[in-house]
């Protein structure tokens, strides 16, 4: 399975890559959604885990324009953020993410959330 990260933040990105090659993921990173944009034009993935709040594209219109295409119907998004506001959550979820992480959170939290989304 594959799994894309997207978060500004390397340490972040760094703690969810570990966890997830420990599932058995392969695992592409992106600094922030135009970057996520570029990766997901070139390569399909089964997990999407993605921040909130970055530059040059927020998570939520990345979420956004990733479900706008198709061909990610079936990819799994699962947002991993600070905002721990229920309008946001409720946003995202409506936006269409499958889960919502807040942080900080333990790693886990990320392995029960890839078992309720059947990853």
């Amino acid at each position: 399975m594959r799994a894309l990260v997207v978060d500004d933040s390397s340490a972040m990105r760094a703690m969810l890559r570990m966890t997830l090659k420990k599932q058995g993921f392969v695992v592409a990173e992106a600094k922030h959604g135009l970057d996520a944009l570029a990766v997901l034009a070139a390569q399909e993935f089964d997990l999407i885990l993605i921040d909130w709040n970055m530059p040059e594209m927020d998570g939520l219109e990345l979420l956004l324009r990733i479900r706008a295409q198709p061909q990610h119907d079936r990819t799994q998004i699962m947002m991993v953020t600070t905002e721990s506001g229920m309008d946001q959550m409720s946003e995202a979820l409506a936006a269409g993410a499958n889960d919502y992480i807040m942080k900080p959170f333990t790693l886990d939290v990320i392995v029960e959330k890839l078992q309720l989304v059947g990853l």
